[in-house]
């Protein structure tokens, strides 16, 4: 997505609506849309209840390539983030969990953070699914056409997220302005040809995980807790374990970790082309730290920042944390597309949607059909938008949003 220019139109031949659109741009309402968002410091545990009350998110569905329905969220403000968050997380719980919470606050506050629940868990379909890295790969780009943006950051958390992110970048190099890889891997642990002793390990833990899974005994519950957050405090295990039931099934959990561990990822790595920064903790004994350093050099020119800390996903409560936040802000705010708040953040879900549709040429009545709604409601979204916007036509609009990337491929 390109800024807009505030400046004196260029001596070239415009068409009308586009001489139209220059005339409205320099008015001040328009300025004010399209400013970026200011640069403030990150917001303190004790506001983050009023951050989160005053941006609400969005909950909505979309379908993945076999029909498994996947629930994703929108919320923020500023140029487009799409993070695939560790699957132990649901978009409901996450907003007052002390595991997530930090992060919501933090990624919303200059980005409009496109989110979701994997497949098998939260709100996303939990029953006769397929657990694989394709099927994530393919709910990925669900949830990007879904939400309707074109160009973005994209930011992949430990083994499966970071795999998932890899594959879409490398497929996708025009709609990745930026990559971010937390906690990444080559492969699963027992992907390939693995040893007879790793695979004895692979299923003691697996039994583990799932026997501790639905009743809560601490000495079973724990382990999958304290391989994560091992310096984590008493409230921060206790609701881990709490978000760790709640988030899928027994029997989903078990079938998601198995289809992480026998994932490669290895060929994605070396097909990246976008700036990427990698992230990974020394200490991590769920992903080795061998593991994100090799996924660095295999990444051409990528940066590779080491963490300092045991956590595989890292609190803020983490000495780490502040440092953290800081060089994830400069890498996106440096490599990020540019901002377009009016589009991004002004306009609801739903209006950013028909938008969409507008810019790819569909009239009242096609987006009606699309939407199942009536073509008055459609007109209302409408006049709604061109007032966001500060423009009087549609076809102001229209020049507006393709400028910004909607409208460019066929939904």
């Amino acid at each position: 997505m390109k800024g807009v220019s505030l400046g004196p139109p260029e001596p070239t031949r415009l068409k009308p609506a586009q001489r139209e659109l220059r005339r409205h741009r320099r008015r001040p309402t328009l300025a004010r849309h399209l400013a970026p968002p200011p640069l403030t410091p990150y917001i303190c545990a004790s506001c983050a209840g009023d951050w989160m009350r005053q941006h609400p998110q969005e909950i909505r569905f979309c379908r993945s390539r076999d029909g498994t329905g996947i629930a994703y969220a929108i919320s923020g403000q500023g140029p487009p983030l799409v993070w695939i968050q560790h699957w132990v997380h649901h978009l409901e719980i996450d907003l007052e969990s002390p595991i997530w919470k930090p992060w919501l606050v933090f990624l919303t506050r200059r980005h409009t953070l496109v989110r979701y629940d994997w497949r098998g868990c939260g709100l996303s379909d939990r029953h006769g699914i397929q657990f694989d890295l394709e099927s994530y790969v393919a709910d990925l780009d669900a949830v990007i056409e879904a939400a309707q943006i074109e160009r973005f950051c994209l930011f992949g958390m430990a083994g499966a997220g970071s795999g998932a992110a890899m594959a879409y970048a490398a497929r996708n190099a025009d709609r990745v302005s930026c990559l971010v890889l937390q906690g990444p891997q080559t492969k699963g642990r027992i992907a390939g040809k693995a040893t007879a002793q790793q695979m004895e390990e692979a299923r003691a833990r697996l039994k583990v995980i799932e026997l501790g899974w639905p009743n809560g005994t601490p000495a079973y519950g724990q382990f999958f807790t304290a391989l994560h957050i091992p310096d984590a405090s008493v409230g921060h295990t206790r609701a881990y374990n709490d978000l760790l039931r709640r988030t899928t099934t027994p029997a989903n959990g078990v079938r998601l970790l198995r289809s992480f561990w026998e994932a490669d990822m290895t060929e994605f790595a070396s097909a990246v082309r976008c700036p990427t920064l990698v992230v990974h903790a020394r200490g991590d004994s769920v992903i080795p730290f061998e593991e994100g350093r090799r996924i660095a050099s295999l990444v051409p020119r990528a940066r590779f920042m080491p963490i300092e800390s045991r956590n595989h996903l890292l609190l803020e409560t983490d000495p780490e944390w502040t440092r953290f936040v800081g060089a994830l802000d400069e890498f996106l705010s440096a490599f990020g597309p540019s901002a377009a708040p009016a589009l991004l953040t002004d306009l609801t879900a739903r209006e950013r949607e028909i938008l969409g549709l507008l810019a790819g040429g569909h009239d009242n009545r096609e987006i009606a059909r699309r939407l199942i709604i009536s073509e008055k409601t459609v007109r209302n979204h409408i006049s709604q938008i061109l007032g966001k916007l500060g423009v009087h036509h549609r076809s102001q609009a229209i020049v507006l949003a393709r400028e910004h990337g909607y409208g460019t491929r066929s939904r």
